[in-house]
């Protein structure tokens, strides 16, 4: 006889992957079809090119232990100054294809970006006997981060700005 989780009253009754959908219901199993396919496709595609470029990294310059993580450093810093100069392209300058936002947004450049990798050298770094890096690195990357977005989206826009033009005298001002 096969045992099924009525036969074991003392284990918690398992919920639903998702309890909001019954997808025994067809009007609810219909919401499957109105899913954003393509742009879940963008962000999967894109999130393989962007994860594939980030282990190339970090193979390619990998941590000593007890060392600083230089390429998971870089890496973050380098993905949110490119975050911050997409969005003021595709927000700002020009209008983007709608899959242009998930593809190198959410995508590439989230698939790149590695805060878990973040964490975890943090707690390596610790671990290994050295908590002070650690601490610098927690604070170096939030730092080089916001900075990186804020500071690429500014530069950014100063580059794609129209110029505006003295009309008397039909130069750029």
């Amino acid at each position: 006889m096969t045992e099924t989780p009525a036969d074991r009253p003392d284990d918690p009754p398992v919920p639903p992957v998702d309890p909001d959908v019954d997808l025994h219901l067809p009007r609810q199993r219909a919401e499957l079809r109105q899913a954003p396919w393509s742009t879940l496709a963008a962000i999967s595609v894109g999130g393989v090119i962007g994860a594939l470029a980030r282990y190339g990294l970090a193979e390619a310059f990998p941590r000593p232990a007890g060392g600083f993580p230089w390429a998971t450093f870089a890496t973050n810093a380098a993905g949110c100054a490119l975050i911050g100069v997409l969005m003021v392209l595709i927000t700002e300058t020009r209008r983007a294809h709608r899959l242009t936002r998930p593809f190198l947004g959410a995508g590439v450049l989230g698939g790149f970006t590695t805060f878990s990798a973040y964490i975890a050298d943090i707690g390596r770094l610790a671990a290994e006997g050295a908590p002070g890096l650690a601490l610098v690195y927690l604070s170096a990357t939030a730092l080089a981060a916001v900075a990186a977005v804020h500071l690429a989206a500014a530069g950014t826009r100063a580059i794609t700005r129209p110029r505006r033009t003295d009309p008397a005298a039909g130069e750029a001002a």
